[in-house]
């Protein structure tokens, strides 16, 4: 039997390729940057060529520092970034224009025409989302109604609409020669196009759209073996068999398994899940109802999610844009520098506000200045905004499930910044645990995949793996806490009706 799995964790901001073994430990990795495109102000775009070509290099770079070779590997997991929408020719192979990447909002002209007078929660009942520039259905309709000649390819059938993880399966499994057209449920439950209950597509919302059924992939569950690498492309013969929204990804790799389990991940976003089981639940206060997972034949498993758009790319955005420091875990010991945040609150409104306001009309502020403040006091804003915006969707989560949340399990590239992980628990007054493993995104592909080929016998193996790396206890009393809070959410409200007649068209 091979002994290991790899996970391909194709995120925003780079893609990754980390080889597990049997005990779930991090055996060897590989990782490159992909260029952020941002050719006007709301537009975020990847191009799809360079992402392909970097999964391939990091495969080989995680594989050859591990002197393994694809015969050593068991079962290969995708776990994406998921609303970023990609449109190529079927025949070609060749992408019709840039990925349009989830933070992108040049498609609230679409949503707001949609929404019409049925408002933006015209189609919540059905896919769970509210009409927003975040998910992939609007974005291709948007490439469709832009690009040149892709309506009419659209129309004749040539074109596929894929996120990453379609783009990278289609590649690897042969591309223009055979390869496999798929996603799995998570990922096309982030589409607006997919019916919860039934798990497939919704032919009237692609209508309504102007979306061509013909371009959908198909939707299969996020564990079962899709189809084998081929011969001439990476992992010849091996199985892909998992594939995972890199949000869901990250609460399978956390075991959050029982209805009421929780976990944050603090990455370019940050996204709250909170399990409900095979029950899904509507929510009243701003989030999101999504599949969570699904194992092979077994019944789908829901949760609801806060998503939080901009909380590690703030910090890139002080690193790049305003040159504050030269690396991003910086940031820590300059906010360690002063004691508090000098009055000043930052609101990261750069694609609008996410969960739980759904405003696409707002954006970035930096309130409370005086000539007290100094970049100490922005970098410790910049971090406590993670906190607090993270604290909102946990009320909102809190309010929908019924009950209070006892701890949250957190995870991603921030959870090594101790001070935001102290302020967290100290803003939600519940502990935060980090994992001893902390790469649970490609960890929960790995999973899916595993327990697909056998190689992990199911959840209950998750469960067994997942150990306690550390926890943080909330210390700062009640009334500061609060009175802290209460000015941020003061804060957000001078963010909203910013965006007015310059919306994109």
């Amino acid at each position: 039997m091979s002994k290991y799995i790899v996970s391909i964790d194709q995120g925003t901001t780079s893609s990754r390729a980390i080889v597990f073994d049997q005990k779930a430990t991090v055996v060897s990795s590989g990782q490159l940057e992909h260029e952020q495109i941002f050719p006007r102000a709301g537009w975020v775009e990847h191009n799809p060529i360079e992402i392909w070509n970097n999964v391939r290099d990091v495969v080989a770079l995680a594989l050859s520092r591990a002197k393994l070779s694809y015969e050593d590997i068991a079962g290969v997991g995708i776990t994406n970034q998921r609303e970023t929408t990609l449109v190529w020719n079927r025949h070609t192979g060749i992408p019709v224009t840039n990925a349009i990447v989830w933070q992108d909002t040049r498609t609230q002209k679409i949503a707001q025409e949609l929404a019409g007078d049925k408002g933006a929660d015209r189609y919540k009942a059905i896919v769970g989302l509210p009409l927003a520039t975040y998910f992939s259905g609007p974005k291709i309709s948007w490439i469709l109604n832009n690009i040149k000649g892709a309506r009419e390819s659209a129309d004749k059938g040539d074109l596929f609409f894929g996120t990453m993880d379609t783009w990278l399966l289609w590649n690897m499994t042969g591309g223009i020669d055979g390869g496999i057209h798929v996603t799995d449920v998570t990922n096309a439950s982030r589409t607006m196009l997919m019916d919860l209950d039934t798990l497939t597509w919704r032919e009237d919302i692609a209508a309504d759209m102007g979306i061509p059924l013909t371009m959908l992939p198909e939707i299969r569950s996020s564990s079962e073996i899709y189809g084998s690498g081929k011969a001439s492309g990476i992992f010849p013969g091996v199985p892909i068999s998992g594939i995972l929204g890199d949000q869901q990804a990250a609460t399978f790799g956390q075991a959050c398994f029982q209805v009421g389990m929780a976990k944050n991940t603090y990455g370019t976003g940050n996204f709250v899940l909170l399990s409900t089981g095979e029950k899904r639940i509507d929510s009243t206060h701003g989030l999101l109802t999504t599949v969570c997972y699904q194992i092979g034949t077994a019944a789908p498993i829901y949760a609801l999610e806060g998503s939080i758009a901009v909380t590690g790319s703030l910090v890139q955005w002080l690193r790049d844009n305003l040159g504050l420091f030269s690396n991003a875990t910086d940031i820590e010991k300059l906010a360690r520098e002063v004691d508090d945040n000098g009055g000043a609150y930052f609101v990261p409104a750069f694609s609008g506000l996410f969960a739980p306001y759904w405003r696409p009309d707002a954006r970035g502020a930096l309130v409370g200045l005086t000539r007290y403040v100094n970049k100490y006091h922005i970098a410790r804003a910049a971090l406590e905004a993670t906190a607090y915006q993270t604290r909102e969707v946990i009320e909102a989560m809190n309010a929908d499930a019924g009950v209070e949340l006892t701890e949250l399990r957190v995870d991603g590239g921030m959870v090594a910044n101790e001070l935001l992980m102290q302020f967290q628990a100290d803003q939600l007054g519940v502990p935060v645990i980090r994992p001893s493993v902390i790469e649970t995104t490609a960890l929960g592909a790995a999973y899916a995949a595993g327990i697909a080929v056998g190689f992990w016998a199911g959840p209950e193996d998750v469960t067994e793996n997942w150990s306690e790396g550390k926890r943080w206890e909330p210390q700062m009393p009640v009334p500061e806490r609060d009175k802290l809070y209460r000015n941020w959410k003061k804060a957000v409200t001078k963010t909203m009706g910013w965006v007015d007649q310059d919306v994109e068209t």
